[in-house]
Order: structure tokens, then sequence, then C-alpha cells
């Protein structure tokens, strides 16, 4: 069974509805002993990272995740769950986030002939390495919708990026922590051959 943790933020239902088109059983929930007793965990979201973070605080749910995350447990965060793995945005200055992973989140520069947010397809450099994209075409097409974006500090994390006015670190993986800033739940047959491979994955124990 695959938890999907539910802190009130956007985009929680289409996230359920990918990973039950996969035939894998799935539970929106914000039940510690649930999510704990789950093969996997999912963060998805969109919103602010303030509220988001004040949010998972108020229902005790950063505790949750980083046992989920110290037992090894396959976590996959989804766009705004990218971010909130980071100890900062520039979105929301002065809010913490969970700190799993070391990086910058920082705000889409302004550029001519683009708009920010970014909403659309864009086109994946994938590190055929990591196991999120195990299978996959070069340059998978794949939907992003975000404003602020990743710039990880470590290279060996990056699993793939993409250019949008800047370099964008759009996928990382370090153990068995998986977070992508794109939407594979709504990134069609691509997306969900990354949530088929998160669903197969096994833990490191």
């Amino acid at each position: 069974m695959i938890s999907i943790i539910d802190y009130d933020a956007g985009n929680i239902k289409s996230v359920e509805k990918a990973i039950k088109y996969l035939g894998e059983e799935a539970v929106i929930t914000r039940d510690r002993d649930v999510i704990l007793a789950s093969d996997k965990v999912i963060l998805p979201g969109v919103g602010c990272f303030k509220d988001a973070m004040d949010k998972i605080r108020e229902y005790g749910l950063d505790k949750v995740i980083y046992d989920v995350v110290d037992a090894d447990k396959p976590f996959l965060g989804i766009c705004l769950g990218l971010q909130l793995l980071f100890k900062s945005s520039e979105e929301s200055p002065g809010a913490t986030g969970l700190g799993i992973l070391d990086g910058e989140i920082l705000r889409i520069p302004d550029k001519e002939g683009l708009k920010i947010p970014q909403i659309g397809w864009n086109t994946l450099d994938i590190n055929r390495e990591k196991r999120i994209f195990k299978g996959l075409p070069d340059n998978p097409y794949v939907y992003f919708v975000h404003s602020y974006y990743l710039k990880a500090a470590n290279e060996e994390d990056v699993a793939a990026s993409t250019e949008y006015s800047v370099h964008i670190h759009a996928a990382v993986e370090h153990g068995n922590v998986f977070a992508c800033q794109f939407h594979p739940e709504k990134s069609s047959e691509v997306g969900l051959k990354i949530l088929k491979n998160f669903i197969e994955m096994e833990d490191n124990r």
C-alpha cells in the first residue's frame, strides 16, 4: 500500500487516481500509524512553501516524514513536495522546510518571452543511472507548473534537469528519497512509467 500524505494541499486526488490506475492500493491520510505501515509514501502538493510547512507541523507530519526517511522506506516528493524536502525557499523568507536534502529553492528568473510560472511541457535530461527513470527514452516530455526551482547542492543527487530561463534540477534521487518538480501524474505515459518505477522500488533495508 502507498500512503499519500494529506496536509490540505492541492493536487492530491490526481496522484491517488494515477496510483490506483496502475493497480496499486493508495490511501490519502495523515494518520501516523497508517503512513508508517505503508510500503511507500508520497508527498504531493501545489501551493505556498510556508503555508504547507505550517500545516505539516500542525498535523505532526514532519516527525512522521523523518521517521519514514530514517526507516529507508521509498519516499516520493512531487512539485511542492520536492521543495519542502529542502531547508528554505525564496518564496517564503524565514520559513523552514524539512531539510532532508541539501540545496536552494529559488525563483525562476524573469526572461523575455517566457512566462512565470512555467505551465506546460518540457523535456528532461535524465541520468540513466537513477532508478526512478528506468526504461524511459532520452529527453522525455513531462508537465510542469511552478514559479520556483531547485538548485541542488550535490550534483550526485540530481536525477534529471531541464532548461526554462535557467538550469533547473527537475528531479532528485538520494538513497530512497525521490522527488520531481514536474507532475508525473499529469505527464501521460512517461509520468505513469515514473510512478510505476516508484511503485516497484525495493527499499534499501
